[in-house]
């Protein structure tokens, strides 16, 4: 099919999903990466309003993100009606992890998932996975897509919108139904946001939750980070060798392992301890963002262009309803053995009660 065109960068989770897709189902496009050409980038941002990755052109149709839902009723093809052994909901480490257990058990499985990888694959590097000293998300994340898909596992991409048990069989629904004998939900968390009048309006405008994929539009662009845990301050390092300025704005103390705080003071990381944002400015695109002293109470305007928010993540398990307990944070509970209290639905991963929310 002629004429797709995808902008993208080079680190990009979601541009690479969109590009699974797209092969996928037999479709030829072109990339544009926007973090590398500067023309290609004002071009995205004229056509779509966007100063965030991906953007799809397809004739009149201006696809942002990776709208699984969209890139279906466009280029999609029916799926097979069939019985699966296991549906898992999700793709990140939990959900992959599943599908190479069930598939050495010769089980037919299928990973319903709107992305690959997660949290993981955000991460712009990770030293804590045993056996590699540092690698970034996007490639641990590949090797783990790599794995699974040397097995005989079948993968989606499309957003889990309900589970219903009939019979013996769950049907679980997104734009396709899929039955199954035994449901794995994994559906990981997703970004939280800071509930600002305007945010919304600002998403992908100035104001993002994915370094990795917008970080490269922000070249020479001053910018701000909200967040004080290992994922906010290791963003600000990074994007001190894009961005012409970094502020780190904490809540309260940096709660963060003890090297990074030395890799930012060596970066010039700006950091405003015990502040918040309480304003954003700008109609079309983030223009700058008011930050107060949570102690003194005084107000300081940031001339900032980009907004990127690192101040935490909650689960994922709106679409569940009353389908299987869950916690007061809607963390699905589950034993030691992962059940759930639903026979024939299990759950793992950072979607769950267990305490260590870790890749391995």
């Amino acid at each position: 099919m002629a004429g797709v065109k995808v902008y993208t960068t080079e680190s990009c989770p979601y541009c690479r999903m969109v590009q699974a897709f797209l092969q996928k189902h037999g479709v030829e496009y072109t990339i544009v990466d926007v973090g590398k050409e500067r023309e290609a980038a004002r071009e995205m941002v004229r056509i779509s309003g966007q100063r965030g990755v991906p953007v799809t052109v397809f004739g009149d149709e201006v696809i942002v993100g990776f709208d699984a839902k969209k890139l279906r009723e466009l280029f999609g093809t029916p799926v097979a009606d069939e019985i699966y052994d296991a549906v898992i909901v999700g793709a990140g480490p939990a959900g992959l992890t599943a599908a190479v257990y069930c598939a050495r058990k010769l089980m037919k499985t299928i990973v319903v998932s709107e992305d690959i990888g997660g949290q993981a694959a955000w991460s712009w590097a990770i030293e804590n996975y045993m056996g590699f000293r540092m690698i970034t998300g996007e490639d641990l994340i590949g090797k783990f897509e790599d794995q699974v898909r040397g097995f005989d596992v079948g993968l989606e991409l499309d957003r889990v919108r309900g589970i219903q048990k009939e019979g013996d069989l769950f049907f679980v629904r997104a734009s396709s139904t899929y039955r199954c004998r035994t449901v794995i939900l994994a559906p990981g968390k997703q970004p939280r946001t800071l509930g600002l009048p305007g945010e919304d309006r600002l998403i992908g405008r100035g104001i993002s939750v994915c370094s990795t994929c917008d970080g490269p539009l922000f070249r020479d662009r001053p910018i701000a980070i909200v967040g004080g845990g290992n994922a906010a301050i290791q963003t600000a390092v990074e994007m001190t060798e894009i961005a012409s300025s970094v502020a780190l704005i904490v809540r309260s103390a940096l709660r963060c392992d003890e090297i990074y705080i030395r890799r930012a003071e060596e970066a010039g990381v700006r950091v405003f301890p015990n502040h918040e944002v309480v304003e954003l400015h700008g109609d079309t695109a983030l223009a700058g963002v008011t930050v107060r002293d949570r102690e003194t109470g005084r107000e300081t305007a940031l001339d900032v262009e980009g907004l990127f928010l690192e101040i935490g993540r909650i689960p994922n398990t709106g679409f569940l309803g009353d389908l299987v307990a869950q916690n007061e944070q809607h963390e699905i509970l589950v034993d030691e053995n992962n059940h759930t209290n639903v026979d024939g639905i299990f759950a793992a991963g950072d979607a769950t009660c267990i305490k260590g929310k870790q890749i391995i």
